[in-house]
């Protein structure tokens, strides 16, 4: 009886979608986001360094910061160790090579893995193709890289809360002006609450559907 209960409780939380699409950066500050403070608690950098990354927003990429960082003077590990500890998450379906090789502790191999598996509809799909070749530890670790785009017009109040930055008012401008036509729309109508660099990073995470 114990063992029909478990089987069943697993049934059941398999036919569920994942609640979250973008990877929870738990350990990682948000290269968009995080404060001068922040960023000058990061290793080799400084006040000059973190008034660059702040200027070079918004990153719709991690190639851009990756290119602010070595113009600032970085060498390749200095920006690996700062890519522990902050970054910008990756679109699985659309990243380069090069940036997924920007994630620390990454492969040619995994990169190959990352993208033979396109397209992906959800972080459950990642872990579990992912969870082939590493161990359940070092999943958790990579997803807080990544992120699977959203639908603009299905994604759920708890998905989109998911997106790094987002408040329950955003939330719910997000879904008073549904359905959305176009991306135009999108940029139009959230554009009367936030600047075009901040509707330029939210679009990011977003696919229109």
């Amino acid at each position: 009886m114990n063992r029909l209960l478990s089987l069943l409780i697993a049934g059941l939380l398999a036919a569920s979608p994942a609640a979250a699409e973008v990877g929870p950066a738990d350990a990682l500050l948000d290269a968009n986001l995080a404060s001068p403070q922040e960023l000058e608690s990061l290793p080799g950098v400084d006040a000059a360094i973190a008034a660059a990354i702040v200027a070079g927003r918004p990153y719709l990429g991690a190639g851009a910061l990756d290119e602010v960082l070595a113009a600032s003077g970085l060498d390749d590990g200095q920006r690996t160790a700062i890519y522990g500890r902050l970054f910008r998450h990756l679109d699985l379906n659309t990243a380069t090579g090069e940036e997924i090789m920007l994630i620390p502790g990454m492969t040619d191999r995994m990169v190959h893995e990352f993208e033979e598996y396109r397209p992906y509809t959800s972080l459950e799909q990642f872990r579990r193709e992912i969870g082939k070749y590493v161990d359940a530890d070092e999943v958790a670790r990579l997803q807080q890289y990544v992120f699977v785009p959203l639908g603009l017009n299905s994604a759920s109040s708890a998905q989109l809360m998911t997106i790094p930055g987002m408040t329950d008012r955003m939330v719910h401008e997000f879904e008073e002006y549904r359905p959305y036509e176009s991306i135009e729309q999108f940029r139009r109508e959230i554009g009367k609450y936030v600047d075009a660099g901040e509707v330029a990073r939210l679009e990011s995470y977003l696919v229109l559907d």
